[in-house]
């Protein structure tokens, strides 16, 4: 199938100037932003405490940054999870180099700060009293503090279950004690709990907790996973064509992981593995198409002997431009979807890729083969 009615006579390699302008444009423009101010690690790679909270009512990223502000958490990241009452709350401990035991003490602690920090002040007053959190604390801390008030242990755990059940049901927060008898709980534990205990305007949904040094091998694999994808198409490459066609094909790949960086650097992206598995799938990617290319041009290099190395170049171009387009038009629109309906957690995946598909494409068709180009008048000796 072909968008033309009739072979295209394009040329792409008389452009191949401004392309290497345009691409080095960005390029520069990504690494004066990782230069001056580096990417947004996330907790993968950088270490820290990541706590994902949910809140009964409308709370802004402002309410929030002011509750743990008071509570020495000011440099916090803060991110909203869509238009839900729902926060991702990134916190580091930077006091210096311990074993990994003093590592994850600190970062529990940052933890119970940070839960402490949204407290309202009645609730933390009830805290001290000694009462229990239902929107917080664990099953078992729930059945514990029940058996310590003379409930039948086979009570409390029945109890503790139907709670945290409940808590599942109402996205983590329960708001009214009415709710527990229905829910099966036994009326006088219902009247207990409503002495002893308080119901939260939030609840932690998640504790996610990595250590630094962790991060940082991490970070140092993701590099390395990068670096030896790109020399194994390279080898590849060369194997199944020619050396200078790896060499082309790897600066193809390279203009693409680079383009991809530089707009995570534009748009502060969270580096994270999920971004690093989109490099690596823009990667696997973006050499498929190049290989159509250059598997056309080998064939063009036997049959047009007479013709120059750019009308070839160009004739091969045009004659996958199809191909690549559809390919190209199809992922894009696959990727698209789940960047727009996906939802948060797999937002940079998506955008990644969407950059990525779009770099992949232009790089394959302003790219690939204009670095054969190049490499004509130094390497390349054609026979007449």
């Amino acid at each position: 199938m072909y968008i033309f009615k009739k072979e295209p006579t394009f040329k792409f390699i008389n452009k191949r100037y401004y392309a290497f302008a345009l691409s080095g444009l960005i390029i520069l423009a990504g690494m004066y932003l990782y230069l001056t101010r580096g990417f947004n690690w996330g907790i993968d790679f950088s270490g820290g405490t990541l706590v994902e909270v949910s809140f009964a009512d409308r709370v802004s990223v402002q309410q929030v940054r002011r509750a743990l502000g008071q509570s020495g958490l000011g440099d916090a990241q803060i991110t909203q999870i869509g238009n839900e009452n729902k926060f991702f709350i990134k916190a580091f401990d930077s006091s210096g180099k311990k074993t990994t035991i003093q590592e994850m003490e600190d970062h529990e602690r940052l933890a119970k700060l940070i839960k402490g920090a949204l407290l309202h002040d009645a609730e933390r007053a009830a805290l001290n009293q000694g009462k229990i959190d239902l929107n917080n604390n664990s099953e078992g801390e729930i059945a514990t503090f029940l058996r310590s008030q003379g409930i039948t242990d086979e009570d409390a755990r029945d109890s503790a279950q139907k709670i945290i059940q409940l808590r599942k049901e109402a996205t983590g927060i329960i708001t009214d004690y009415s709710v527990l008898e229905k829910a099966g709980v036994k009326h006088r534990i219902s009247k207990l709990l409503q002495d002893k205990s308080f119901l939260s305007r939030f609840t932690i949904l998640s504790v996610e907790i990595v250590g630094p040094q962790v991060g940082k091998d991490l970070r140092r694999k993701a590099t390395l996973a990068c670096i030896w994808a790109l020399i194994g198409m390279l080898l590849y490459i060369a194997f199944r064509f020619k050396f200078l066609y790896g060499l082309s094909g790897i600066l193809t790949l390279t203009h693409d992981v680079l383009v991809a960086l530089s707009f995570i650097l534009f748009f502060n992206l969270e580096m994270s593995l999920q971004v690093i598995a989109a490099i690596l799938t823009i990667v696997g990617y973006s050499i498929n198409d190049t290989i159509v290319v250059f598997d056309r041009l080998r064939e063009n290099l036997k049959i047009m002997k007479k013709e120059s190395l750019e009308v070839i170049l160009d004739k091969s171009l045009n004659q996958t431009l199809s191909r690549s387009i559809f390919t190209s038009f199809t992922v894009f629109l696959t990727v698209m979807a789940i960047f727009l309906f996906g939802g948060e957690v797999i937002h940079g995946f998506a955008f990644v890729m969407l950059v990525g598909v779009i770099a992949g494409s232009y790089s394959t068709i302003f790219q690939s083969c204009a670095w054969l180009k190049v490499w004509e008048k130094t390497f390349l000796k054609r026979k007449k």
